[in-house]
């Protein structure tokens, strides 16, 4: 029997497509979490599902080889009913899936939970969920882990479109400043036929005027034209800069919401704050970028490892993030973080393009990217934003 669908389901369908993510091939950003949520849950399957119209589409699977199967089997379209997580400790006695082929064949699902993938305008798209063939429950560590891994999902979700429309509005900004020359040289031609008109429009012959104005009207309407595709605005780059934001109390928030998982990794993150910090930005991308940022740190975090967090008004408002104890090889977000967002190697050498997205949040922000690796001192990234009152 197909689940009943939200209220909202054809705006949360537009916004899921909106997204451009449907039927698009793997990628190392989302395989990194759906093999992270099997481990904290300690389920053999985890999956990333996106709900479709009739189907329910994988983005990321551990465990299990299908990327898409009817709507009317999928469990997860009936956690995005719900706000928050769906858990069933053993399908075969839960009335909504005792008959689910996926129960009573293979793969005989017992265990199932989910948590929704909500986009800040509160579209559940799909559902980051745990599977197992056998019943059984979670510790609320692991809970409170599937949330935050979902959350992180769901930013990187919203991020990967949102890049592409920044990067869209930088290539037009830098295309209108290369042809600054060509704007110069058209205001310079349409002198003439405007002078013309203004000669002509003074002469006491009102035929041969009207002939001026005539002759002069279909040159000046193509410069015209010109001029209107030379200055035409740059695609919008989808950022509130004007608003006054306290840097601080949102790097509070997105330290708190990789918190869990950093928990369910036995890694510390201490998080210290001086306020105000105003910068100018978004609040909500901003947030979302330090937040992916953050849960990279954890992801590349050895387990037993720790973090800092630090953000306060230096000589610039600044947010500092340090693992005081990587050592040698070890990966780490720093490392990553150079060779995805700065220096931006092939894809061949790209275990994580999501940290692009992340940098490219920042740099509408005019943040700076600083990264330091200091022996026996650990390695930090330093991100520092302009005044609010420069």
């Amino acid at each position: 029997m197909r689940p009943p669908t939200p209220p909202d389901e054809a705006e949360r369908l537009r916004a899921l497509y909106e997204l451009k993510v449907l039927d698009t091939p793997p990628e190392p950003d989302f395989d990194d979490m759906v093999r992270l949520a099997s481990d904290i849950c300690d389920t053999p399957v985890s999956q990333i599902n996106l709900i479709d119209r009739d189907r329910q589409w994988s983005k990321a699977n551990v465990g299990v080889d299908d990327i898409e199967i009817p709507r009317e089997m999928s469990f997860c379209a009936h956690t995005i009913l719900q706000p928050d997580l769906l858990v069933v400790p053993d399908a075969a006695t839960d009335a909504r899936f005792a008959e689910n082929p996926l129960v009573t064949g293979g793969p005989g699902i017992r265990f199932y939970a989910g948590a929704p993938l909500i986009t800040t305008a509160g579209y559940p798209l799909g559902a980051l969920c745990v599977i197992d063939a056998a019943p059984r429950r979670l510790a609320r560590p692991q809970l409170r882990a599937l949330r935050a891994l979902a959350r992180q999902v769901s930013i990187q979700l919203e991020l990967r479109p949102f890049a592409v429309l920044l990067k869209r509005g930088a290539n037009r900004l830098r295309e209108l400043e290369l042809r600054r020359d060509d704007l110069g040289r058209l205001v310079g031609r349409l002198r003439e036929p405007l002078s013309a008109l203004r000669a002509s429009l003074a002469a006491p012959d009102e035929a041969n005027g009207w002939d001026a104005v005539t002759a002069n009207a279909g040159p000046l309407r193509r410069l015209i034209d010109e001029l209107l595709a030379l200055v035409e605005p740059a695609p919008p780059a989808a950022l509130r800069q004007h608003e006054i934001i306290d840097l601080s109390p949102l790097t509070q928030r997105a330290t708190d919401t990789v918190r869990p998982i950093a928990d369910a990794k036995h890694i510390p993150v201490l998080c210290t704050s001086v306020t105000p910090t105003p910068v100018r930005g978004d609040p909500v991308r901003l947030e979302q970028a330090l937040s992916h940022l953050l849960f990279n740190a954890v992801k590349y975090t050895a387990e037993g490892g720790r973090l800092e967090v630090c953000s306060g008004l230096e000589a610039e408002p600044t947010v500092r993030v340090r693992n005081p104890e990587v050592a040698g090889d070890r990966p780490s977000l720093f490392g990553h973080f150079y060779r995805e967002a700065v220096v931006r190697q092939p894809p061949a050498r790209s275990p994580n393009p999501s940290l692009r997205n992340v940098k490219a949040v920042f740099d509408a922000h005019r943040a700076t990217i600083a990264l330091y690796d200091r022996p026996g001192d650990g390695t930090s990234v330093h991100l520092v934003f302009p005044s609010a009152h420069g």
